[in-house]
Parts: structure tokens; sequence; C-alpha cells
């Protein structure tokens, strides 16, 4: 695709639409939230020269609670992004909070859509969204949990997601009514919960959930207002290959309103000692790694966390993890450890393939402060510079797709 092609403009992304998603930063509270804005995401702008740059931005339970307290609050953190240039167009409403305590683990799917405090929280960031949305953008997005942690779960609570999610539809529509803004919800598949892969993702969008919204509402809302969040790392970790499942999800209407790019921990080689001792050195305390392999018949198999990976998976055939790795990195350690950036790139080809798909794109790598102590960075300053780096080198490899517009706006 050229630039003379048709729908160029209409398809290319801006730099400044390129975001990185802010919850590799502990923002806990509104303080800490503004802290963040002023310093490490204004750092990032700054570097790259741009007046305005969009931001995933994390608010946690607490802070979005805190900037809807009063009209002081609110008016700080709305000048805050302001003065820093920054545009708000889409949040990450997974984690509810304390995502940089000592141990998260499954604690991050907490509250899941069972439970009436989800519900608040997500509709707490649909207001805030909706209040300092850019006028330029069509639509704000919410990356959410889907649906919760597959062990815990049953028709019951199935059920009373469903419930959930059709309230939630309702009030992002009376938000839309009211304020002219159309907030999309967007359910982030991840392996080990309900909605792990493309398999179980598309009935429950195509059937499941307009059953339940028929009882309740106009149907037609449903891909008004809610839709997925494409992790890259998580579907690369389900061995799935990202083009075929991103067309399957397009083929079915599906809205994707979101694309994390992200990347997975590979081995490649289990059979080396020495590969499988420095894989292990990824095996930490606070975040859920869960690790697949595919079996002699071409089946995923799973572990919930690395550490159970390295005990009982098989040396025959490719490991995976969910252990975002910086996405501009192709191998770890002496090279006995790769990555799944190929899966990165084949999601910017699916992006250059179908003109009529323009999901807000998030640079999600939330783990750089629990990388093994030799490639973490030693202080913020070194954290930004990653963090740069992971966005330059997306804007070079959609530039080289004719996937960027050559002026920021």
């Amino acid at each position: 695709m050229t630039q003379d092609t048709p729908g160029y403009a209409k398809t290319a992304w801006h730099r400044s639409d390129l975001t990185y998603c802010t919850n590799v930063h502990p923002s806990e509270t509104l303080e800490q939230l503004l802290a963040v804005i002023d310093g490490p995401l204004a750092a990032v702008r700054q570097a790259r020269r741009l007046p305005n740059m969009g931001s995933g931005l994390w608010l946690s339970h607490t802070a979005a609670t805190r900037v809807l307290a009063s009209d002081k609050t609110y008016r700080a953190f709305s000048q805050t992004l302001d003065a820093n240039g920054i545009d708000l167009f889409t949040l990450n409403g997974f984690p509810y909070g304390d995502f940089h305590s000592k141990r998260v683990k499954e604690k991050v799917y907490q509250p899941d859509w069972t439970e009436e405090a989800r519900l608040l929280y997500t509709l707490d960031l649909a207001v805030i969204l909706a209040g300092v949305m850019p006028p330029e953008q069509q639509e704000g997005t919410i990356s959410s949990v889907p649906l919760g942690f597959a062990p815990d779960w049953s028709e019951a609570r199935q059920e009373s997601a469903l419930n959930s999610l059709c309230r939630c539809i309702g009030a992002l529509h009376e938000i839309h009514q009211e304020s002219g803004c159309n907030i999309r919800l967007c359910l982030e598949m991840e392996p080990g919960c309900v909605l792990e892969n493309t398999d179980q993702l598309i009935p429950f969008f195509t059937s499941a959930l307009p059953r339940a919204l028929e009882q309740q509402m106009d149907p037609n809302l449903l891909f008004q207002h809610l839709g997925i969040c494409f992790d890259v790392c998580h579907q690369a970790v389900m061995f799935e290959d990202v083009y075929e499942s991103l067309s399957r999800i397009h083929q079915a209407g599906i809205p994707v309103g979101k694309i994390q790019i992200s990347s997975a921990l590979e081995l490649c080689n289990p059979a080396s000692q020495s590969a499988r001792n420095e894989l292990a050195e990824f095996i930490e305390a606070r975040y859920l790694h869960q690790s697949c392999h595919l079996d002699e018949s071409n089946q995923v198999q799973r572990a919930m966390d690395l550490d159970q990976a390295v005990k009982k998976f098989p040396r025959t055939t490719p490991w995976r993890s969910h252990f975002h790795i910086p996405i501009q990195t192709r191998e770890l350690a002496s090279g006995s450890l790769g990555t799944t950036q190929d899966q990165i790139l084949r999601t910017l080809d699916f992006l250059v393939d179908h003109p009529d798909f323009h999901p807000h794109l998030e640079v999600e790598t939330y783990t750089w402060q629990v990388l093994p102590e030799a490639i973490r960075p030693k202080d913020e300053s070194a954290l930004v510079d990653g963090l740069i780096a992971e966005l330059e080198w997306l804007e070079q490899a959609m530039q080289s797709r004719s996937l960027l517009q050559e002026t920021s706006q």
C-alpha cells in the first residue's frame, strides 16, 4: 500500500496515535498517577518530539474514584494531561488495583465480571474518558478482564457475567447519548481465562451475548459499545497465528477496539539444559506467566505458571510463556531464548491488508521491573529509554509498511 492508494489517509496512523500502557509504572493513588503523567509519560512524549501524544493510561480503582470525587480532583487530572500534551483515548481497565504489589498472580482477575465492583469501576473509567477524550477521536476504548479466571468459573457465574455486561452496554449507551462520546468496552483474551482463544471468543460474541442482550435491550447496541482488545502476546502464547485469528474475528463482525502490541517469551529448544536454565531466570513472584506447548497432536497443553512449565513440560517441542518481553527484542540471553516478535509483524501485515480496520494501538510491556536483573532497567531514566525504544521499533515497522502518516497531528 502506498500513500496514493485510496483510503491511505483513513488507514494510516499518526506517530502521536501510538501509545504505551502506563501499567508499567506504579500508580495506585491519584498522586502517583499525576506523577506518572508529569514524569515518565511526559518524558517519552518529549523524547519522541511530539507536541501531543496518546496514552494507554492505567487508572486503578482507587485513582479513578479520586478523580471523580470532586470537581477539583477532576480538573487536576484533566489539567495535568493538557499541560503535558497527553491525549487520552484508551484506558487499561484490566487490573483493578495493587498491580505492583509483591504478589499479583491470579488476583489480577479480581473482581471479575460476576461482581458489581467490576461493573462500577468500568463505568467510572468510561465517565472519565468521555470527559477528557479529544473531540477528533471517534471513540474511546477500555480494555478489561475476559469475564474471569477459568479455574473459578461455572454456568452460574457465566450467566452473572452476561448480565453485568448487558448492564454495562446499557450504561455506555446512556453515556453516549448524554455526552456524544462513544466508549467501547474491550474484553481481552488471556491464557487461563474464560475467554482465552478465538474459538471461544467468536461464539461468545455472536451467540451467547446477543441472546442475553435481546432479553434486555436493542441487540444492535452490542457491537456499538462492546468489542475486544487483542493482545498479540496472549494469542501467541496460545499458538494462534494472529493474522488468522484477526481475520476470523473481523469476518465475524466483532469490533477490535484496541490491539496491544506485545511479545511473548519463547524457548525454541527445550532439549537444551542451558536454555532451560536461562528460562528459569524469568520465574518471578509478582505476575502470572501462563505457559503453553503443542503436543504430538498439535493440541495446546498448558501450565498456569512458568515454574510449573519448567518442571513438567516435555523437551521435544517449543514452549511459550506469558511474559511480556520488550517488543524490539528478537532473542535473549545467549540466543537460546527467543520471542514471538514475528507475530507483531504478522499483526501489522493484517493492518496493511485490511484498510477498513483501524483499532487503537498500544504497546504493553508491563514486566520491565521483573525482568531478570541483568536486563532489568536500573532506574526510571533507563525504563523511559526502553519504552522509547519500543515505540521507535514499532514506528519503523509500521513506516516500512506505509502504515504511518509522515506528519503527526
